[in-house]
């Protein structure tokens, strides 16, 4: 999928977005205006493309009204609006970025892995439920995994890294991939039917993170600091967040299951989150603060400081 058109896919939702109902002589008015239409009008016909496409590769619907008015059919599922707001985002802040005068060496821009050169090929391979092959450098690999074929059913994002899940085709179990580690991949003639059943949030709707169990869900609390709780309220580890309030800390009840992510972003808050339950998860945390101390507990402390 060329660039330059999900661009166009995503002014047409950050407009419609911003001002709720248009006809299609108000969209046309302001695509006008914009630096995508070069000046050229929008034509029914590749509106109608446009539409059918944002539909087909991000689930979000143009709808018409009565009088003959167009808007974001919103779905309210989590998911959907958490997708819609990062595109949005996305496509503001470039904007925002481009259309500014301000020197670029006074910007600070997180260097993070990317996939965008891969991105549109997965996320075709999904719309038309077609098969790839792929090359995987994985950190745990001192070679690269080649030719590994590949029916890929979702993507997810995480910590500003993108994850395709499907089902790798020897042996036969879903397995995730990230998308910046893949080398070179391609598309397949060999359809692929999606298990009916299968949705991602069977997957990672009790997961924090990428790692998927099949471990029970269990219920876990978390007891943080005034500050941190203020952390957790803007942004929540996770949907099943609940909080109750005391004098002097917060505890914070969640619904997941228990994995290497869950322990290490707890870990990474340090004093300001502890653990009260399940024990199991507590005993992640504190088999994880042993080794790391024992790291330092080594040698002779004050030679190793000189």
């Amino acid at each position: 999928m060329p660039r330059d058109l999900i661009s166009r896919y995503v002014w047409i939702v950050d407009t419609l977005t911003r001002y709720e109902r248009l006809t299609r002589k108000q969209l046309n008015r302001l695509w006008m205006r914009s630096p995508l239409s070069n000046g050229e009008p929008l034509p029914e016909r590749t509106f109608y493309h446009y539409r059918r496409a944002i539909e087909e590769n991000f689930q979000i619907d143009i709808a018409c009204d009565s009088q003959g008015r167009y808007y974001i059919d919103r779905d309210n599922s989590r998911q959907s609006r958490a997708f819609t707001n990062w595109m949005l985002d996305s496509y503001a802040v470039s904007n925002a970025i481009k259309g500014s005068d301000a020197p670029m060496d006074r910007v600070e821009i997180e260097d993070v892995p990317s996939a965008r050169e891969f991105l549109p090929v997965v996320l075709d391979a999904i719309r038309n439920s077609h098969k790839i092959e792929f090359t995987y450098a994985g950190f745990n690999r001192s070679r690269a995994e080649r030719g590994i074929r590949y029916e890929p059913y979702f993507l997810k994002r995480y910590k500003q890294r993108w994850y395709m899940i499907g089902l790798k085709e020897k042996g036969g179990d879903i397995r995730t991939y990230a998308l910046d580690r893949v080398k070179e991949v391609k598309t397949l003639d060999e359809p692929f039917v999606k298990p009916a059943d299968l949705e991602l949030n069977d997957l990672f709707g009790n997961i924090v993170g990428v790692t998927s169990s099949k471990a029970d869900v269990r219920t876990v609390r978390l007891q943080a600091t005034p500050t941190q709780a203020k952390y957790f309220r803007a942004l929540p580890l996770h949907p099943s967040q609940d909080e109750a309030l005391h004098d002097d800390y917060s505890v914070f009840t969640y619904r997941l299951k228990l994995n290497y992510e869950l322990a290490h972003e707890i870990l990474s808050l340090g004093d300001a989150v502890k653990v009260l339950d399940p024990p199991e998860l507590k005993a992640m945390v504190v088999m994880q603060l042993k080794s790391a101390l024992q790291q330092y507990e080594g040698g002779d402390m004050k030679k190793d400081i000189l």
